[in-house]
């Protein structure tokens, strides 16, 4: 056996997750291996092919501001910008960007393959190695050991993985690709529970069959919208792509319930559970039967393919049903299908054995990441591999973890949720998991994030510095608003007029006047004679607009985060805490939340439960003084 390359830190996977999570590492200058089954496999996009969406984009956004590579890299190869809920408050907007697959693939394996301290290895991955409970690196399928101080598993949906098509049950990974029933093997092995998830893929049909003028269009935004401060250019808008909606028919229900049985999901071949929020076009029909059709979106994979993604049509019927389900649709009558649906089911980690840094409790130096704790999507992905990596790379460096409060990142909510609460079906992100949404918004992912990037090396000096005078220009405006007068005989009462408001009748600061519904600081800046970048200008309305409810989210983070300041001693023995109920001793013993604040959050974990810990935790304090 050849056991000459020793790495600080493996990373096993290349999909979303595992790019993230090397990348940083190489960058913190640790010797890292990336092991993939094929350097084309690196950042694939095996679903939909589109990066951000609702809480997600928020999340692209929050990698980028603390260094990641996402954001950049999906400015750099879209199709189509498109900001989403511009018609409501800032809380939920988000970008989404309809992506190059091909192209964007193409950047992330370039990127990784040049960048220093970062090595590529293709194989697949036999098992993990531990001594006693401490992993020691991994053991390739032809028996080469590659040892590290720590791995980081992001093996997406190829452990055990099984790809269904109605009845018939194939052992393999996405796209006809190896799976291994090794790995997952070892973790049980080690100690680690796995269970099994289930997700699926809609058709792809050749863009040239399809007859869109029977679907509406779906045009991007037409600003300058991006994931990356770094960003300075986006695809003109004139050069964008656009998509198409169309609908399920009633032939399409007709179609899919009398051939119900015949789904990999209601024929009983399906073990694991599939997603909620992103089921099977089966799925929405048992699920909401009351719904006359369904939404339907027609994508463009990429400018070098001829094919489109039929988002919202994912299925495990037989490839004939298949067939008929496509031409029910308006548009689609005679779409030729490039290549069918189907379910795929996989192994992935119990992701209450995490910590909150991405750490398995149980074996000491592996990390976990992406689709592997149960999670759902690129973003989500991307995110947990950022944070595995920055992790891995500060507990080499025996400094603490880094953790996102629920009020700092969408990252931090994800996270919390997983190692807190756990999940038995595809975790994917919504706003309506956080509860400090306003404070978790697209515009000040930098002014959140940043700072804790810079101080961990993971953002420049150069690009720090440009962020700070960014913050400056901000604070600048704000002051000048708060010293500038509008009169009743300035210029300013003819834009009122048309906004709808009448004439001031006395004198009022420009801060207090933004604070008007539809009053835009742009045009508070131009009749002032103030030049300032439109960044700033609407970052600067959305603080003022919005001060008072933002403020009483922050009071309200504030306050409930005084419990996340008192941790808990890794030591500590529940079962053997008194009072404690029965079920909270069980959760409590099983996920070891880090802080009060966590334990808090747990199901199962009442407030009597909190009050008994905080006693306990009195007593130790006392004990500890009386023995010193």
């Amino acid at each position: 056996m050849n056991t000459a390359k020793k790495f600080d830190i493996i990373v096993v996977g290349a999909g979303h997750a595992g790019v993230e999570a090397a990348l940083v590492s190489a960058r913190c200058n640790k010797k890292t291996a990336l092991v993939t089954l094929s350097i084309e496999n690196i950042a694939k996009m095996p679903c939909n092919p589109s990066v951000g969406g609702p809480a997600k984009g928020i999340v692209v956004r929050e990698i980028d501001a603390l260094g990641g590579q996402m954001g950049i890299t999906a400015d750099k190869t879209a199709l189509q910008f498109k900001m989403l809920n511009t018609t409501k408050g800032p809380g939920v907007q988000s970008l989404r960007v309809q992506s190059d697959k091909i192209e964007y693939s193409k950047m992330m394996q370039e990127i990784c393959l040049q960048q220093e301290n970062l090595t590529v290895i293709e194989g697949q991955v036999k098992c993990c190695n531990f001594d006693k409970n401490k992993v020691t690196g991994i053991t390739m399928m032809d028996d080469e050991i590659i040892s590290s101080e720590i791995v980081i598993l992001t093996t997406g949906t190829y452990m055990s993985s099984l790809v269904m098509v109605s009845s018939t049950v194939t052992e393999s990974g996405p796209d006809s690709e190896p799976t291994t029933h090794n790995l997952s093997q070892s973790l049980r092995d080690a100690g680690l529970e796995t269970f099994r998830l289930k997700t699926g893929t809609p058709p792809r049909v050749l863009t040239n069959t399809i007859d869109f003028s029977k679907a509406e269009l779906q045009p991007g935004t037409d600003a300058f919208v991006a994931f990356s401060t770094t960003t300075k250019e986006i695809l003109p808008f004139n050069e964008q792509v656009v998509c198409y909606l169309t609908y399920t028919a009633p032939e399409t229900h007709r179609l899919i319930h009398e051939n119900l049985n015949k789904s990999s999901m209601y024929s009983g071949v399906v073990k694991g559970v599939g997603p909620r929020y992103c089921p099977s076009i089966e799925d929405k029909l048992v699920r909401f039967s009351d719904k006359e059709r369904h939404q339907l979106f027609l994508e463009p994979e990429s400018r070098s393919l001829d094919t489109t993604y039929v988002q919202g049509f994912s299925t495990s019927l037989p490839y004939d049903i298949q067939e008929k389900m496509v031409h029910s649709l308006p548009g689609l009558e005679n779409a030729v299908i490039d290549k069918y649906a189907y379910a795929i089911e996989y192994d992935a980690v119990d992701p209450l054995q995490l910590k909150p840094s991405l750490e398995t409790m149980k074996i000491e130096n592996l990390f976990t990441a992406g689709q592997i704790n149960g999670t759902s999507g690129y973003e989500e992905a991307a995110g947990q591999g950022l944070m595995a990596g920055i992790n891995a790379v500060l507990k080499l460096d025996k400094k603490d973890p880094l953790v996102l409060g629920r009020d700092e990142a969408y990252i931090g909510v994800m996270i919390d949720d997983l190692v807190t609460k756990g999940t038995k079906e595809p975790y994917r992100l919504l706003t309506s998991r956080a509860e400090f949404r306003l404070l978790l918004r697209h515009d000040n992912a930098d002014q959140r994030l940043m700072k804790k990037g810079y101080e961990i090396g993971t953002i420049s000096e150069e690009r720090y510095t440009e962020f700070l005078s960014k913050m400056s220009h901000i604070q600048k405006v704000k002051e000048q608003l708060l010293d500038v007068r509008f009169t009743p005989k300035d210029e300013i009462n003819n834009y009122l007029n048309e906004l709808g408001y009448d004439r001031l009748t006395e004198g009022i600061t420009g801060y207090d006047l933004l604070k008007r519904p539809n009053v835009e600081c742009r045009i508070l800046l131009q009749a002032l004679g103030i030049e300032e970048s439109d960044e700033v200008a609407k970052q600067v309305e959305i603080e003022v607009k919005y001060e008072g409810y933002i403020n009483k989210a922050k009071k309200e983070a504030t306050r409930l985060n005084q419990m996340e300041k008192v941790f808990l001693p890794e030591d500590i023995n529940y079962l053997e805490i008194d009072n404690l109920s029965l079920e909270g001793k069980q959760k409590l013993d099983k996920i070891r939340p880090r802080t009060m604040g966590q334990a808090s959050r747990i199901s199962g974990v009442n407030p009597a439960d909190i009050a008994v810990l905080a006693i306990t935790l009195e007593q130790r304090r006392r004990k500890r003084g009386t023995e010193e």
